[in-house]
């Protein structure tokens, strides 16, 4: 007889990508995926599941699933979550579990930044940007086009710089603005490109870490972490050393799989749906409540005419139906 072992499985849904990991119970990260989310979550989700599927150790059986992300109750309704849990405490589980002594988590994805406090092993604080792109990922992406270089290369490049340039970071039009400026000018490459990084380092510290303690030990992670140029102008600016952690940019699957896990290991039993699920039609829809003056917005998860999972009221009426 062929012995079986546990899996787990972590989904983090964003605006831009969709990130999944499978761990084992000893939270080895055995497989992780990042795909672009392209505006299509549920055909999206569901590809991405599909491919998984095809691609998980043998004799292993899924013992757990959790999902965080913006479209967190989304997956969850699809795959049948054992866990569905906001960003902050997805990514803050994780850091706490692979750097159990951090007291700062940096977090810096395509779309949004954030910043976790924590003290005494518990999130005691956290603030997140606001409407403004020029903390994030997207920033960057969007200045590299422009200077025709290799989002993967941007940081290399900032590494070379000898004397950066001051770009206005306050705003993501106004530095673009600034940067043609320095461009004309004649500054080189790798200045403007060092300039960006302290640029994005600066706002994110004066927006999303504003009138936060940082203190050592600071963990760095999301996909941005991987650019050593912002790692390096967040060691200048703090004059702290940073550690980016070896999964950084799927941090909030890995979180949200760990606390997949502490609660299977509590019931005995996962609610995950199977994989065979995945072929059925599943639609959301919206309508706003008038039974108060709250007015929320509720979406409901369809498979047919049936109702699987509905959310976003605030007196429970309509999550009740699930």
């Amino acid at each position: 007889m062929n012995k079986t072992y546990n899996i787990y499985i972590g989904i983090d849904v964003g605006s831009v990508s969709t990130n999944l990991i499978v761990m084992d119970s000893d939270l080895n990260v055995i497989r992780k995926e990042y795909i672009r989310t392209q505006g299509r979550p549920i055909q999206i989700l569901k590809e991405s599941l599909e491919e998984l599927s095809q691609n998980l150790p043998k004799d292993s059986i899924i013992a757990g699933v959790g999902c965080t992300g913006s479209g967190r109750e989304l997956a969850g309704a699809l795959v049948g979550a054992d866990v569905i849990k906001n960003e902050i405490t997805a990514h803050g589980i994780a850091a706490l579990t692979f750097v159990p002594e951090v007291k700062t988590v940096i977090e810096i994805g395509g779309q949004d930044s954030k910043i976790i406090i924590i003290r005494d092993n518990i999130v005691t604080d956290f603030a997140m940007n606001t409407v403004c792109a020029a903390g994030t990922g997207s920033f960057l992406d969007r200045q590299a086009a422009r200077l025709n270089i290799p989002i993967e290369e941007f940081g290399n490049l900032a590494l070379k710089s000898k004397s950066p340039v001051r770009i206005a970071g306050r705003c993501a039009v106004f530095a673009e603005s600034d940067m043609v400026h320095k461009q004309q000018m004649g500054h080189g490459v790798e200045d403007i490109v060092k300039g960006l990084c302290v640029a994005l380092v600066r706002n994110y510290l004066n927006n999303v870490g504003k009138g936060k303690e940082i203190l050592p030990n600071v963990i760095f992670q999301g996909g941005v972490a991987a650019n050593m140029g912002i790692k390096l102008a967040f060691e200048d600016a703090l004059n702290l050393s940073i550690t980016v952690p070896k999964h950084f940019d799927v941090m909030g699957a890995l979180g949200a799989a760990i606390l997949a896990k502490n609660e299977t290991d509590i019931s005995g039993r996962s609610k995950f749906r199977g994989f065979e699920t995945l072929d059925l039609d599943f639609r959301s829809a919206s309508f706003e409540c008038d039974r108060c003056p709250n007015r929320c917005e509720v979406v409901e998860i369809r498979v047919g005419d049936k109702i699987v999972a509905s959310w976003g009221d605030r007196c429970g009426r309509w999550g009740s139906r699930e």
